[in-house]
């Protein structure tokens, strides 16, 4: 009987926004890049799987697949560096340029858009936070409460939707508390749940406001927006992250 052929595919090293700081030493990314192969048709595969797409982690089974570094998941990544695998791995795949539908918000007339992926840079680190253990400060203005709090990531995001959906089941919508949950890692040095749970929940929202938006300002990530023109006018828009983001209509 012929052996089975084994196939190399070729990889690639990309780099991640983060610069691996925040990982653990003996982590294969913690030099801030990461090894992805090019996708193949098992990959497509994936990305018309139903099932997948209707439990919400196509995209994560994607990159799962891609990722050739060894002991490392989508799971492991900060959304950040998880962002920009996902850019890395369609500009791999299909090119720089990504053909949608875009919706003008002014007048909802929809048109077609060509963007440019290799366009999106990563954002400028701030130079004087220490990301090497994934936990920062912070001295809220009002309470006067100390808290630390992490950035997050691909498990904190699956733990974050799995809760919402239960929570969506008994009618509670609770987006921003389950998040902040999730981001806070102690409130005046203590790491206790219940703890973090009862302050979140009754968390001033200006603090909560100033908590999003620091975490906002020190995650690093990739830019996916872009200025195009529409209907004469300049204006800044996402880049659509859809299925369709990895699986272009014209290939089909």
């Amino acid at each position: 009987m012929a052996e089975e052929q084994q196939f190399k595919y070729p990889t690639e090293v990309v780099d991640l926004p983060s610069g691996g700081t925040p990982y653990p030493k003996d982590s294969p990314i913690s030099n801030g890049k990461i090894e992805i192969k090019y996708m193949t048709a098992r990959e497509e595969d994936i990305l018309t799987s139903q099932n997948l797409i209707k439990k919400g982690v196509v995209i994560d089974k994607l990159l799962d697949s891609l990722i050739v570094s060894k002991g490392v998941s989508t799971s492991d990544l900060l959304i950040g560096d998880k962002n920009a695998v996902m850019v890395a791995a369609r500009i791999l795949a299909y090119g720089g340029e990504y053909k949608c539908q875009i919706t003008n918000p002014n007048t909802g007339v929809q048109f077609e858009h060509i963007f440019d992926l290799t366009e999106c840079k990563f954002k400028e680190l701030s130079k004087d936070i220490d990301y090497s253990k994934n936990e920062f400060e912070l001295n809220l203005p009002i309470s006067k409460v100390k808290i630390t709090y992490k950035l997050l990531t691909g498990a904190d995001e699956t733990s974050i939707a799995e809760e919402l959906k239960s929570l969506q089941k008994i009618g509670k919508n609770a987006e921003v508390t389950t998040r902040l949950k999730h981001i806070i890692t102690s409130v005046n040095g203590d790491t206790t749940k219940p703890v973090i749970s009862n302050f979140v929940n009754n968390m001033l929202s200006k603090e909560s406001l100033i908590l999003r938006e620091k975490v906002n300002k020190i995650n690093p990530d990739i830019n996916l927006t872009q200025l195009i023109d529409m209907e004469g006018e300049t204006t800044e828009v996402d880049i659509p992250m859809t299925v369709e983001f990895f699986w272009p209509k014209s290939n089909a």
